[in-house]
């Protein structure tokens, strides 16, 4: 079918991150005297909103450290702009293409707002969407409720949206909310385990998602 609109998550997506993320987080551990976590451990949570992912890599942190590791964590993560460079191979074209089509785009992402509004100006790919929901402004993934949220501003039926992703959390909020999924290989989560939450197809390089709207 052709969707009318498409919602995009964005680190392992459309920007190449996981390194920089992890990297940040092993920078606020290892300030905060925190145990060190294998590379897989940490890039399995990008995806989450922070403090979900703080949560889930160290449970035994309190509110207030938490703060302090989010504070170390935003500024290493900060030193460092998303530009154009970051995107993934074709990023830019296709969101081109799509928006001549006159297919709506929309980002769904665990960044924070303040991150996300500064690496959409930094990276160039501001322009494309009409509508962002991150982490801190609603509930995390695999909630549901930002797609929720999307689909009341564009005023559009789940079945008429298509979420793009790279995590299970991804895949798993467009289940709950009924709204068709699609799978990129190249971001943190493994092919196998996406395909668990019957996306209606994994690809292997964002523009192969134009033959398919």
């Amino acid at each position: 079918m052709t969707y009318k609109v498409v919602v995009f998550d964005w680190d392992g997506t459309l920007v190449d991150s996981e390194s920089h993320i992890v990297a940040c987080i092993s920078y606020a551990a290892e300030q905060l005297g925190l145990p060190s976590l294998s590379y897989d451990a940490k890039k399995n949570i990008i995806g989450l909103g922070m403090r979900e992912a703080l949560h889930s890599l160290y449970p035994e942190l309190d509110e207030s450290g938490i703060v302090k590791m989010r504070e170390y964590y935003s500024s290493h993560f900060f030193a460092h702009s998303t530009t154009a460079l970051d995107l993934f191979p074709g990023v830019c074209d296709t969101l081109e293409t799509l928006k001549v089509r006159g297919i709506k785009l929309a980002v769904a992402t665990g960044k924070s707002r303040n991150g996300l509004s500064k690496a959409l100006v930094s990276s160039g790919l501001g322009g494309f969407f009409d509508i962002e929901r991150c982490a801190d402004e609603t509930l995390s993934k695999p909630n549901p409720l930002m797609l929720r949220e999307i689909s009341d501003f564009y005023q559009r039926d789940a079945s008429e949206m298509l979420m793009v992703g790279d995590t299970t959390y991804d895949m798993e909020m467009a289940a709950r909310f009924g709204m068709p999924s699609v799978g990129v290989s190249y971001g943190v989560h493994e092919v196998a385990d996406l395909i668990a939450h019957a996306p209606v197809k994994v690809i292997d390089a964002l523009p192969d998602l134009l033959a398919m709207v």
